[in-house]
């Protein structure tokens, strides 16, 4: 069963009342302190089984940063998603949260459909991290004898079961399969089904994204449209090579964490597999070709 708890710090009373009563209204359990230092007295008592955290920048006793540090520099916490409120959206302050490991935002005055949808991501992120280290059997290490090999695949759910086995080809596994998880899962959506970063925005925030990945996968023009995946272990090295049939993008903007894009309620794939999971990640020519580079795993 999903966890659907939701760990809320938030010094404002009223502010508190209104999040708790939104989330709740999603399924979600959400459990309540009034600052970082309560909080933080809670998860070092024990109380650690949530799915996410939001909590608020400015807060009395301990604030959302320090908070946020301490949340990130404990390997038991380290994978839950933190969400930041703030009042302060200005480049520095976002930038702050974003190298802490802040990678979703929401801005006061609070929308609420906007606080639903960027805290589902969130929950959805963490829930895919379980799924994938628990799925990560015995018989996958077999790929750790793979030197070279090339593979296709067409669907999002291709994609996930790909990433988990390419991953065991990489010294840690667990490090490596987010960020394969997350350029597979873009090679189709982005690449083969041509889906525009503004369209996912609006059709993530109508709900209707998985919808629109199902329909354009059954379109004549676009189902036989596959992502290719090489392998290649180069010394105490693997690289994975992925090319999709897409038109190809802008991929500049999409390397680093963006301030202007922190609000937003997707975005941060590729970022965060260049920053947590390879080593070296870089795309060639028009952008439908992407290589990652990371430790092999011992034979």
């Amino acid at each position: 069963m999903k966890s659907k708890r939701l760990l809320l710090v938030e010094d404002e009373e009223i502010l508190s009342f209104i999040i708790d009563n939104a989330l709740s209204e999603q399924g979600y359990e959400v459990h309540t302190e009034p600052d970082g230092q309560a909080a933080w007295d809670r998860l070092c008592g024990g109380d650690t089984d949530f799915a996410t955290i939001i909590l608020d920048r400015e807060m009395p006793r301990m604030d959302g940063m320090t908070l946020l540090r301490k949340i990130k520099a404990t390997p038991s916490l380290a994978q839950v998603p933190v969400v930041i409120e703030t009042a302060t959206s200005d480049s520095a302050s976002v930038r702050e949260g974003l190298d802490s490991g802040a990678y979703y935002y929401l801005t006061k005055p609070l929308q609420i459909e906007l606080l639903q949808s960027i805290v589902h991501a969130a929950v959805e992120q963490f829930h895919q991290h379980l799924a994938i280290r628990q799925s990560m059997g015995e018989a996958e290490r077999a790929y750790t004898f793979l030197h070279q090999g090339r593979l296709y695949f067409r669907t999002v759910a291709e994609a996930s079961l790909l990433a988990r086995l390419c991953a065991r080809a990489c010294a840690e596994p667990e490090k490596a399969v987010q960020g394969l998880q997350e350029l597979l899962v873009n090679a189709v959506e982005h690449g083969n089904l041509g889906i525009r970063y503004s369209d996912k925005t609006e059709l993530v925030l109508a709900g209707n994204w998985q919808d629109e990945v199902a329909r354009r996968l059954a379109l004549p023009d676009l189902r036989e449209r596959r992502v290719e995946v090489h392998v290649m272990r180069d010394g105490p090295n693997v690289s994975f090579t992925i090319r999709d049939q897409g038109e190809g993008f802008d991929w500049q903007r999409y390397l680093d964490f963006d301030p202007e894009r922190a609000f937003d309620p997707h975005g941060r794939g590729i970022a965060m597999a260049r920053l947590m999971s390879f080593d070296r990640l870089e795309y060639q020519g028009k952008g439908n070709v992407v290589v990652a580079v990371t430790r092999a795993a011992a034979d």
